[in-house]
């Protein structure tokens, strides 16, 4: 296996930089005419998957939405990592984990360890215990060559709160992203990317050293636009890929209607 960061690039040269987020909200599951329950959310996760696998470069699942149903919600979000492995897009498990110790060792090995039923190609990570909290999973993510998304400027506005408080040396967030680029220029691997939020009018942060991938939540539903991006993340929008979770799913359950709403999504990011 290469790295996180290589298939990245391969799988966005090929398919353009567009990431589905499943989230099974019940009012869409509704929508659907599916049931609000593990079987439904499962249904309208592999059905997003069956329709989009080949077209879009990844798939970020949120957690959340299984786990309210126990242990079918878990078993369903296993079938659906195992769909996504299968199509030849990326997975990107959200849980946003973050915590101290053996713990987070074994948040790690959960989701990053070959082998673990819950492993995805990448997961999201909350740094607000301490960024040097996270090494188990860094040190995982090198291992296995898996990546990790780091929160640092978020969609919601509250987060600004936290994230633009000022240190003794930057604000919150700058440290944050300072101190990913120096992981990942340790390992040359790229592993450790940025959740960076597509709705604000200003970054408040400085990512013209940053190195790695910047998954960018917030576009449709939520206010961003796909064909703002250029515009927010300057050079480095590159490295940009984009979130959209409910403006696809709205689209469903018809595969040619999830298809031509992908293909829209794409279509606004390429001009």
């Amino acid at each position: 296996m290469t790295t996180y960061w290589r298939r990245l690039r391969e799988v966005v040269a090929d398919r353009g930089p567009l990431c589905v987020g499943i989230d099974p909200h019940a009012s869409l599951l509704k929508a659907w005419g599916l049931e609000v329950s593990a079987a439904g959310a499962e249904r309208c996760a592999r059905t997003l998957v069956e329709a989009l696998g080949d077209r879009v470069a990844a798939f970020k699942p949120q957690s959340a939405f299984f786990e309210a149903y126990g242990s079918a919600g878990i078993a369903a979000l296993e079938r659906v990592l195992a769909d996504i492995a299968g199509t030849g897009a990326l997975s990107i498990l959200d849980v946003k984990r973050g915590d101290i110790g053996s713990t987070m060792e074994a948040y790690a090995d959960a989701y990053l360890a070959d082998g673990s039923p819950l492993a995805a190609d990448a997961i999201t990570l909350s740094p607000y215990l301490g960024f040097g909290s996270l090494a188990p999973a860094f040190e995982r993510a090198h291992r296995y060559e898996r990546g990790v998304y780091v929160l640092a400027r978020t969609s919601n506005p509250e987060g600004g709160q936290v994230q633009l408080a000022l240190t003794q040396d930057a604000s919150v967030v700058q440290s944050i992203i300072d101190a990913a680029t120096e992981v990942n220029h340790a390992s040359r691997q790229k592993a450790i990317g940025l959740v960076v939020g597509g709705t604000h009018a200003s970054l408040g942060c400085d990512l013209s050293d940053f190195n790695g991938s910047i998954l960018v939540p917030g576009i449709g539903v939520q206010g961003g636009r796909m064909e703002d991006l250029p515009d927010l993340f300057g050079d480095a929008v590159d490295q940009v890929l984009a979130v959209v979770g409910r403006g696809v799913i709205s689209a469903g359950p018809d595969a040619a209607a999830l298809r031509g709403k992908v293909a829209e999504l794409l279509s606004r990011a390429a001009n």
